[in-house]
């Protein structure tokens, strides 16, 4: 089997995309907002591949156009990898429960970098604007709710802002 892929930015009648149309573009459907309470750092220092820092993730609430419940206390952390340029590399588990009782395991595989000066106030626990630094994150959803399904078939992307005390993931579907 051959494939052809139409080069970005190329008309569909070039004759460089011959044998294959443009691909749809990627759109985003907003799924939930979490806003989470962060219990203090457990620093474990510097490991092979940088300083890690656990985060615990105590509480919230997370609301959507159909989803909506509480972050499951106890059941929920970031574990970093904080590089030496400051850039944090996470490992975010969490569990939701949404107002019906259904359970979400979600794991996100993020990014945090921005200069060095706004790393040193994230850092210093200081309340920074999210449009001066890059958190992103990708994102799977599990769970055995029947009409929930969708979220373990579905391609996430996480948008989060770093509070003092607090952390916000917006998540969306790929679609």
């Amino acid at each position: 089997m051959r494939i052809t892929v139409t080069p970005l930015g190329a008309h569909p009648n070039d004759p460089a995309a011959a044998g294959g149309g443009r691909l749809p573009d990627p759109r985003l459907t907003p799924v939930y907002r979490l806003e989470a309470v962060l219990a203090p750092p457990l620093d474990l220092g510097e490991v092979a591949a940088g300083r890690r820092r656990i985060v615990p993730l105590t509480g919230g609430t997370f609301t959507g156009p159909r989803l909506r419940g509480v972050l499951v206390p106890g059941a929920g952390a970031d574990w970093q990898v904080v590089l030496p340029d400051g850039t944090a590399l996470g490992d975010i588990r969490y569990t939701l429960r949404t107002d019906r009782g259904d359970l979400l395991s979600v794991r996100s595989r993020s990014v945090r970098h921005g200069s060095a000066d706004v790393l040193a106030r994230l850092g210093r626990g200081e309340d920074v604007d999210p449009s001066e630094y890059v958190f992103r994150a990708s994102t799977s959803i599990e769970t055995a709710a029947p009409d929930l399904d969708w979220l373990n078939k579905g391609v996430f992307v996480t948008v989060g802002g770093r509070l003092p005390d607090a952390v916000v993931y917006e998540t969306y579907l790929v679609g």
